[in-house]
This record gives C-alpha cells, structure tokens and sequence, in this order.
C-alpha cells in the first residue's frame, strides 16, 4: 500500500475513529502526515501567473538569467505564465510563456544593453483583466513594476514582489549618496505595499529587516547549470590567446564592469602583484559596463585582458579554461557568478556573505575575507598557490555545485506563490 493511498484512506469518513487510531499506530503518524503532504501537493490547483520584469534574456545579468531558470521550472510543473517585459531587439529562445505582454523600452543611462518598461498603465490593465491572475509577481521596482503594482492593487490581486539589486548600495559608487535615503524610502513603500518579498539570501533579508521592510521575506535561492557551466569546456586556444601558458595562473573576474563591483581592486592588486615579480599570473575581465572604457584606458599598456560581454559557450569556455575567479563585490543579493565559476571548478576568492559564504568553504574550495575588509581579500590573491593546487580545490568547488541546480529553488519560488496566491482560495 503507497503512503499516498493510506493517507487517503484515513479521509474517508465511514471509517470508525479506533480503525483510524490503529491504522497510525501500525504504519506510523509521521507516515501518513507525510503521505497526506504529498497527496495534497498533488492536488494543488496550477496557478497563473503574471510576471513583470524590467530585464530578461537575451540581456546578461543575474536577474534576468534566473528568472529565466524560475520561470521554466514553473512553466514545467504546469503553472500558467503571462510575462510582462520591455520588447527587446532580440528574443529568448529557451522560453515561450503562455502569454506575453510587451511594453516600449526605454536605455538605462550608462548601460545601452539594458532597458526599464514604460509605466502603461492602460495596456497592463487590459491584460490583467483578460488573464486573470492569481498572482502578479512584480521582480524588478522600475517604471513599469510600479504601474504594474497599482495596477494589479486597484484590482485586488495578490502581489508578490523580488529583491533582487540593492540600488542603495549602488549609489554612493557614482558620487549619488544624497540620492541613498529617497531610494531606500521608494523600496521600502514599494515592497510593504506588496504581500510577500523574495530574496535571494539571508544577508539580503537582514539588510531588508534593517531599513524598515516589514512585508514577510520568503528567501528564494539561486541554483545553477553545471552542464552549462562545467571544467569540460576548457580551451587551451582560449588560452593562448589570452597569452597564458599552462603555468599560468589566470584570475577571471565575470560581471558589470561598473563602480560598485570594485572592479579597480582586482585590477591594482594584479598590477601590484606584477611589480612584485610574479610573472606567472594574468588577469582576465569579462563583462561590460559603464566602467569598461575609462579601466581600459587606464591600463591599456598592462597585459590585462578585458573581454567585453560574453554569453552562451564563449561565456563557459572563458571560466573553464582559467584558474581562480576573484570578486571584490560587496553589492551583492545573491552572486550568481560565484556558483558559475565553482561550477567551472575554479576556487574563488570573494567575500565572506552571500553566494559565497553559502557554498564555499574558507582555504578548501576558495578563500574568504570578512566583508569590508579589502586588504584581506587582496592578500588572498597575493598568496594564490601553484596551479595543481587551484585544480584540486576546484575539483571540491565543483562538486559542491552538483547539489546546487534549480529545482530546490523553484520549488521555494512555487511555495511562495501558492502563499501569496492563498492556494484554499484558487479555483483550477
């Protein structure tokens, strides 16, 4: 007899109370709560849901690659998916949603390859009222996530909202700290307007906690591809023309090539370490940025490689084929690089929050330097052993990430949207 069927039985109410009494004294009471959790799992209504978001694939971003990878989960358990979303030059092909909604676009300053969405208020409304919802997830607090929650609040529908960028943080890097306090108090109101924020992690929910966002925080992880992201796509020829050999000790940093990933401090350590007669390193920056041009300009008659954005294979290939990722942000939600690059088997030296403080251990599969402290982190790579040693603590990254894919995190998404959605009262 499957668990799921004795948990039915016990629902039937023409059986006597003493049978129920002995049946959970011969199988077990924790049995059979078990069982009647899954069976009321598989009974749970598939919801609609409407998705709004500022960025999504083909852009290059955190955000927008997993909320690619939540959505198809969703989508794969049968959930119903309208995306709201800016139109694009290009689209997605790893994704089909059951319903789109485009809205015009409209360049962020200082980052030409990322759009907000126009606040139509008119042509969201119209949507909602034709898909009706039982969730409107709001990811990003832009232009259009702001018409999108009033409208989504004028027609009472539950609102789920993500944190995912701490803009608050971003400002003091772009000589903005007066702009730090209105931006906080815009997300504050934002999210405690909204039934339910998710974070990406712990540290995030503090820092939520601590200026004032009161709404209840479901932290929702990140996982990650490791077909995708894997050592087999190590190129030699990639190699070679970054002008590495095989002694070489290659540091990639992946990311925006802006102010607050602090970029710079990799960059003066690599030049420190130079001038200290370490001839057997290289320095690889991968990504674009509002930064990119002014750094390698900066350091043109350095040997520092500066790839530009990389996506798809290119992307793989360039983690797997260095040595040991290095990543002085500390503006971080989450950190998906740090989960691509251990998946790459590479070690890491980053700080000790986020990604990194969830899946690294200190001195076996990275280095970690307490938050703040930008000396300590510096001196890791300083002291970065031979090349057989980064492989075998690269192995151990790797394998921490086999444990790491996606469908823990959807399923925490899904959870979260069945509370906001008030599951007793969805109809199918």
């Amino acid at each position: 007899m499957s668990n799921i069927y004795a948990a039915e039985l016990l629902k039937q109410q023409d059986f006597p109370d003493n049978f129920k009494f002995y049946f959970k004294k011969t199988v077990g009471s924790n049995v059979v709560h078990r069982a009647d959790q899954a069976l009321e799992k598989l009974v749970r209504p598939r919801l609609k849901i409407a998705i709004v978001t500022e960025t999504w694939p083909p852009e290059i971003n955190g955000v927008a690659m997993s909320l690619l990878q939540l959505s198809k989960g969703l989508q794969a358990s049968g959930h119903k998916i309208l995306l709201i979303r800016p139109s694009q030059l290009h689209s997605c092909a790893d994704f089909k949603p059951d319903r789109e909604c485009l809205v015009k676009g409209q360049s962020i300053p200082k980052y030409p390859g990322l759009k907000f969405g126009w606040p139509q208020f008119m042509k969201l409304s119209a949507e909602l009222d034709d898909f009706q919802p039982d969730v409107v997830h709001i990811v990003t607090e832009g232009p259009l996530g702001l018409a999108a929650l009033q409208a989504a609040r004028s027609r009472k529908l539950p609102v789920s909202s993500g944190f995912h960028s701490a803009f608050q943080d971003f400002s003091r890097f772009f000589d903005l700290a007066f702009f730090v306090k209105p931006v906080q108090r815009y997300l504050r109101w934002f999210h405690n307007a909204t039934h339910l924020t998710c974070v990406p992690s712990k540290d995030t929910e503090e820092a939520l906690r601590e200026f004032g966002v009161k709404c209840p925080l479901v932290v929702v992880g990140r996982g990650v591809d490791t077909e995708r992201f894997s050592p087999a796509h190590r190129s030699e020829k990639i190699r070679r023309q970054w002008g590495a050999t095989e002694q070489t000790r290659v540091m990639i940093y992946v990311g925006r090539v802006s102010p607050e990933k602090e970029v710079n401090v990799l960059i003066d350590a690599y030049n420190a370490m130079k001038k200290m007669g370490k001839a057997d390193i290289k320095l690889v920056v991968v990504g674009d940025g509002p930064d990119k041009t002014r750094l390698e300009q900066i350091h043109k008659n350095t040997d520092i490689v500066f790839t530009g954005s990389l996506g798809g294979r290119d992307l793989a290939s360039a983690y797997a084929s260095a040595d040991v990722f290095v990543f002085a942000s500390q503006v971080e939600t989450f950190g998906n690089v740090v989960l691509e690059a251990m998946a790459s088997g590479l070690p890491v030296v980053a700080y000790d929050y986020a990604c990194a403080a969830l899946h690294l251990k200190h001195e076996v599969s990275g280095w970690l330097s307490p938050i703040g402290q930008a000396s300590a982190l510096i001196q890791h790579m300083y002291q970065l052993p031979e090349n057989n040693v980064l492989r075998q603590m690269g192995a151990v990254a790797r394998e921490k990430t086999l444990q790491a894919g996606w469908n823990y995190p959807v399923q925490q998404f899904e959870q979260a949207l069945y509370a906001v959605a008030k599951e007793t009262q969805v109809t199918s």
